[in-house]
């Protein structure tokens, strides 16, 4: 009796909020940070990269720039190819579009989150193809997780470029040596 009354009964997180309320807090704080990497970004340098085997410039700040609309991706669909057959639609935007793509980007995102539930992410997968392979499969909340740290590592990746190219580095999870607050 005490078991199946324990069954139907709601359980809310003791912290108070759900895992889908959580991953947009994070995506918020993330969001704020990389805008301000971005927006250092030098213009005139697309092409500059510190080593041959480095990303250019102009393409790991669209990267960057776009990389919250995995999230969308994520919700949305059950997979993505990074290589499909025939090439894809991603188009690399300006440095003068970096800012307003993030924006978009992270838009898209918000709305996806919001339009979603947490048993969705905790209980179905995504799969991440390159050339038609799965690289990877994981539940929907370990994905969008795996996004956001990717997503930093490439923003710290940024801030290297940007420190070589004598361009500021703002605040991101606390002061640089050109930016003293607490961001």
């Amino acid at each position: 009796m005490v078991q199946a009354r324990n069954q139907s009964r709601r359980i809310d997180p003791p912290w108070g909020m759900t895992l889908t309320e959580q991953l947009l807090g994070e995506l918020d704080r993330e969001a704020a940070r990389t805008k301000r990497v971005l927006e250092q970004v030098p213009a005139g340098r697309d092409d500059w990269k510190p080593h041959d085997k480095s990303m250019a410039l102009g393409r790991l700040a669209g990267m960057i720039a776009t990389m919250p609309a995995w999230v969308t991706f994520i919700v949305k669909q059950d997979e993505l190819d990074l290589t499909p057959p025939g090439g894809g639609e991603w188009k690399l935007p300006s440095q003068t579009e970096l800012a307003a793509a993030h924006d978009k980007s992270v838009a898209d995102a918000r709305a996806a989150l919001q339009a979603t539930n947490d048993s969705r992410l905790l209980t179905t997968n995504w799969k991440l193809r390159a050339g038609g392979q799965v690289v990877s499969e994981a539940p929907r909340h370990i994905a969008v997780r795996d996004m956001l740290n990717h997503l930093a590592h490439h923003r710290g990746q940024l801030t290297v470029y940007l420190r070589l190219l004598g361009a500021k580095v703002p605040a991101v999870y606390g002061p640089s040596a050109d930016d003293h607050s607490f961001a």
